[in-house]
C-alpha cells in the first residue's frame, strides 16, 4: 500500500515539460477527411456522417453501434488532425485537435458517474493513448500530462489487462508510448515484458493465432510491427523470439487467403478482407494443430481450387461454432461459403452468424447442440493432387463424423457425414451469393452463375431442401443466398462437382467414380453394387 502511494506521488510529479522523451508507436491517427472533421463532422465504420459540432456530446450514440462508439472515444480521428498538421503546417488543425482532446478530458473523468461506458473501456484507452502522445509532441499542457499519466495507470492495471488478446497488444503499445514519452522505465519495461508473454500465448509454434479468426492474424501482425518499431525507437531491447513469433503469423495468414486474395471468412473475419504483403511457404496444404486445414491446388493462381476445414478446441474470443465446417472455392469462384461476419452488435443476427446453422456442417436431427464442444482431427492423408481428412465430435450428444476428400484435376469435393444407428443427420450447405439453383431432382442440385455450372450430388438419393438464406459479404452488409439441406440419413454423402451440370458418377461395390476418376470406397445403405447416375 505504501509503495502504491509512493508511485502515485512520483507519477503526479511527471510532466511533459520535464520528461520530454521520444514520440513512438506510429502516428496515433487514422485517415480522415480533414475538412469534414474541422467542420465538426465525423464518419466511422462506413456509417453515415454525424454532426458532432464543436461542443461534443461524448455520450452520443446516433447509430446505436458499438464500433462507432469505440471509434469516437479512441480520438484517433483527432490524431488524424495532428498528422495533417505535421504534413502541412496548418496551425488551425493542431489547435482544433487540442480543443477536441481537452474537451474529451474535461468531460470524461474516471471519477464521475454518467460518462459513456466507452470512455474508459480498456480498448478505447489503448487506442486513444497514442493519439494523445502524438498531440503531446506539439502541445505542452498540464491537462494533457495528467491525462496521459491517468491513461498509464489504467494501462498498467493487471485487472484491466487482456493477456494474449489483440486488445492486450494495443494496451502494451499504448503503455510503451507513454512510458517512452515520460522516460518512465517502469512503464516501458512492463509493456515490453507483457507484449512478449502475450505473443507467446496468442501465437502458437505453427504461427496460428488463438483468436479463431484469420482477420485478427492480419491485425496482430500489423500491430506487432508497430510495437517492435516502438521498442527500437524507445531505445529498449527487443525480447528474444518476438520478431520470429510475428513472422510466423505470415504462414497462418497466407494459408487462410483464398486464390482471389480474400481471407476465408472464418470466425469474425469479414468476407471482403484482403491482406497484402504476406509471404507464403511452398506447401499448398497446411494442417494447423489449433484447428484449421487450408488447402489449394497451387499458389499465385486465381483459378486454383481452395478449401478450408475447421476443428480443434472450444469456441473462444472471435471464433464461431463452426467445427466440422468446410468452405470450397474452385474455378475462380466461391462455391461453399460461411455466413460471415456482420458486426459486433448484440442482436439476433449476430448470434445466428456464430451458430452452427450459419456454417457448412452436419446437423443432427432432433439433437440439442452443446456449445463449446471440441472437435478431433482423427486422420489426414495429404498428397499432391488429393487430400482426405476425418474429424469427429459429440456436439449433439452423439458422435458425428465427417470425412472430407478433395481432388485437384479434376476439381471436386466429397463429404461423408455419419452418426450412429438410431440417429439421423442432415448436411447443411451455404452457397455463394453469386450462385442460383436451376435444378433440384433425383438427388442432384445444379447451380449456375451465368453459363458456369456446378452440381451437388446427394446419396442416398432424395430431394434436398433448398432454402433462401442470408450471408454477410462485409461489415454491416447482408445479401440473399441459397442454402441446401440434404435428405436425412445415418450416412449422407455429398459430392460437389464444379464446372458441369451433368457429372458422370458411378458406383461399384461402394467405390465412387466421378468423370472416370476413382475416388474412394464408402459403404452406403440403399445403394446397389452397380449404379450409374447420369
Amino acid at each position: 500500500m505504501f509503495r502504491h502511494a509512493l508511485m502515485k506521488m512520483v507519477d503526479s510529479r511527471l510532466s511533459l515539460a520535464t520528461s520530454d522523451g521520444p514520440v513512438v508507436a506510429g502516428p496515433g491517427g487514422i485517415s480522415i477527411d480533414v475538412d469534414q472533421v474541422m467542420a465538426g463532422r465525423v464518419g466511422f465504420v462506413g456509417l453515415p456522417v454525424v454532426d458532432l459540432g464543436r461542443d461534443i456530446d461524448w455520450r452520443a450514440d446516433p447509430h446505436r453501434n458499438r464500433s462507432w462508439m469505440l471509434n469516437l472515444h479512441t480520438l484517433r480521428w483527432m490524431g488524424g488532425l495532428v498528422v495533417a498538421y505535421e504534413k502541412g503546417g496548418d496551425r488551425a488543425l493542431l489547435e482544433r485537435a487540442a480543443e477536441i482532446a481537452e474537451d474529451w478530458v474535461r468531460k470524461n473523468s474516471r471519477r464521475w458517474t454518467g460518462v459513456s461506458a466507452w470512455a474508459w473501456a480498456e480498448h478505447s484507452v489503448a487506442l486513444r493513448a497514442p493519439a494523445l502522445v502524438r498531440l503531446s509532441a506539439h502541445v505542452r499542457a498540464n491537462w494533457l500530462s495528467r491525462s496521459l499519466i491517468e491513461h498509464a495507470r489504467v494501462l498498467s492495471d493487471p485487472a484491466l489487462y487482456r493477456h494474449g488478446h489483440n486488445h492486450g497488444l494495443d494496451q502494451d503499445i499504448a503503455l510503451l508510448s507513454i512510458g517512452c514519452r515520460f522516460r518512465r522505465r517502469q512503464w516501458t519495461d512492463l509493456a515490453i515484458s507483457r507484449m512478449a508473454a502475450s505473443a507467446k500465448l496468442a501465437i502458437d509454434d505453427q504461427g496460428a493465432l488463438h483468436e479463431q479468426a484469420p482477420r485478427y492474424g492480419v491485425y496482430v501482425h500489423r500491430r506487432l510491427g508497430i510495437g517492435l518499431d516502438a521498442i527500437r525507437e524507445c531505445g529498449a531491447v527487443t525480447p528474444e523470439g518476438l520478431k520470429e513469433r510475428r513472422r510466423s503469423l505470415e504462414t497462418y495468414v497466407s494459408h487462410a487467403t483464398q486464390p482471389d486474395g480474400r481471407l476465408v471468412p472464418i470466425g469474425d473475419t469479414p468476407a471482403d478482407t484482403r491482406p497484402t504483403g504476406f509471404r507464403n511457404e511452398e506447401a499448398t496444404v497446411k494442417v494447423f494443430d489449433s484447428g484449421y486445414v487450408f488447402g489449394r491446388t497451387r499458389w499465385n493462381d486465381r483459378s486454383s481450387a481452395y478449401y478450408s476445414i475447421r476443428f480443434g478446441s472450444a469456441r473462444k474470443l472471435h471464433g464461431h461454432e463452426d467445427h466440422l465446417g468446410v468452405t470450397y472455392h474452385a474455378h475462380g469462384r466461391d462455391i461453399l461459403v460461411e455466413a460471415g461476419f456482420h458486426s459486433y452488435e448484440k442482436d439476433a443476427y449476430r448470434e445466428w452468424t456464430t451458430s452452427p446453422e450459419a456454417h457448412n456442417v452436419p446437423v443432427v436431427v432432433g439433437g440439442e447442440f452443446r456449445p463449446g464442444t471440441a472437435t478431433r482431427l482423427e486422420h489426414s492423408d495429404v498428397g499432391p493432387t488429393r487430400q482426405s481428412f476425418q474429424l469427429a465430435d459429440d456436439a449433439y450428444g452423439v458422435v458425428r463424423t465427417r470425412s472430407v476428400l478433395v481432388n485437384h484435376g479434376p476439381d471436386l469435393m466429397v463429404v461423408l457425414d455419419e452418426v450412429p444407428e438410431g440417429a439421423q443427420l442432415r448436411s447443411l450447405w451455404h452457397l455463394a451469393p453469386s450462385l442460383r439453383v436451376i435444378s433440384n431432382r433425383d438427388g442432384r442440385v445444379v447451380v449456375a452463375n451465368g453459363n458456369w455450372r456446378a452440381t451437388m450430388v446427394f446419396l442416398p438419393a432424395g430431394e434436398p431442401e433448398v432454402r433462401q438464406g442470408t450471408v454477410s459479404p462485409g461489415y454491416l452488409r447482408k445479401v440473399e443466398t441459397t442454402s441446401v439441406l440434404s435428405p436425412p440419413g445415418t450416412r449422407v454423402l455429398t459430392l460437389i462437382v464444379p464446372g458441369t451440370d451433368d457429372p458422370e458418377v458411378s458406383f461399384r461395390g461402394g467405390g465412387i467414380t466421378v468423370g472416370g476418376v476413382s475416388l474412394l470406397t464408402v459403404p452406403l445403405p440403399g445403394i446397389p453394387l452397380r449404379r450409374t447416375l447420369k
